[in-house]
């Protein structure tokens, strides 16, 4: 199974935090085996500014955990204009741009999203979700 990784659900898996549900991290693993575990460049951002605003730490530097992420098989998915495009079609879809991107990745992969953002996984748009949390 083909999954997107939504930022907090990324954070989750490689910090091996107990908040990842089990059932989730038995399907990242095997995408990741599989080659078909993807993130949005956008999450690298996000968690960057989560950062600098003090919201959020690392034990190393973004730059250094990003490349960490990488080197695990997580693929990277660069944005571009057919991405921004689709984001901004999302209909009811919540305004966060960061989720507009992440879920127009996905929908352009045509994979699943894992993640607990409640706002995703109620939206009821053609998005296959799986909540991170189970």
């Amino acid at each position: 199974m083909s999954v997107v990784l939504d930022t907090n659900a990324l954070v989750w898996s490689v910090e091996n935090a107990a908040t990842l549900g089990k059932r989730a991290a038995v399907i990242i693993d095997e995408a990741v085996a599989e080659g078909d575990a993807y993130v949005s460049a956008i999450s690298f951002w996000e968690l960057a500014l989560k950062i600098r605003q003090g919201r959020f730490r690392l034990s190393v530097t973004i730059g250094d955990w990003r490349a960490d992420v990488l080197r695990l098989g997580v693929r990277e998915v660069p944005m571009d204009g057919a991405i921004g495009i689709a984001a901004n079609d999302l209909d009811g879809l919540h305004r966060d741009p960061a989720d507009r991107l992440i879920v127009a990745t996905a929908l352009g992969l045509g994979a699943s999203l894992v993640t607990s953002d409640s706002k995703l996984l109620s939206w009821k748009g053609p998005l296959a979700c799986l909540d991170a949390r189970v």
